[in-house]
């Protein structure tokens, strides 16, 4: 995603400090769309860190923009950090075709490592009776589904289609 650093501009370089939340987790999409420049980042989901962003380029916040949708993670600095932001997202992936592609292709790969991962579930669990055998029906669905119907649950909030 360094590619992506090649067309920061028509943002704004903002300074984040380790600790600063910049994103919220169930907040209001603002339709702004971050790069990160310098520093690292962590992605929480329920207060669990489940990934880190540390490559300049990468990209995050693109999930609520593309599906209009409230933030689905927390993004918290976890060191002094600088990142881009374009406050709207939308024109400017418009405006810049190349980026939108760039962007369609890491979530594609993203997509991929989760499928994988899940029909390897799939296989080491079939038949064990346990809820990690209904891996296949949650495969099923993510195919299926019209795009705004996707709602993922877990165990603590289970999904009423299932």
């Amino acid at each position: 995603m360094r590619a992506v650093l090649d067309h920061c501009t028509g943002g704004t370089e903002r300074q984040v400090p380790a600790g600063t939340t910049v994103i919220s987790e169930g907040g209001a999409s603002s339709g702004h769309l971050y790069v990160l420049m310098q520093g690292r980042l962590d992605v929480l989901k329920s207060d669990m860190v489940v990934a880190t962003i540390a490559e300049p380029g990468a990209v995050f916040g693109e999930m609520s923009v593309l599906l209009g949708l409230p933030h689905t993670a927390t993004v918290r600095a976890s060191s002094d950090s600088v990142i881009y932001e374009f406050e709207d997202a939308a024109s400017f992936l418009v405006q810049r075709p190349e980026v939108a592609l760039m962007l369609a292709r890491t979530l594609a790969q993203r997509l991929n490592v989760a499928n994988t991962y899940l029909a390897d579930l799939k296989r080491q669990y079939a038949g064990h009776g346990t809820h990690l055998a209904m891996v296949g029906e949650v495969l099923q669905s993510m195919i299926n589904l019209p795009p705004l119907e996707v709602s993922p649950g877990s165990d603590r909030q289970s999904d009423p289609r299932m």
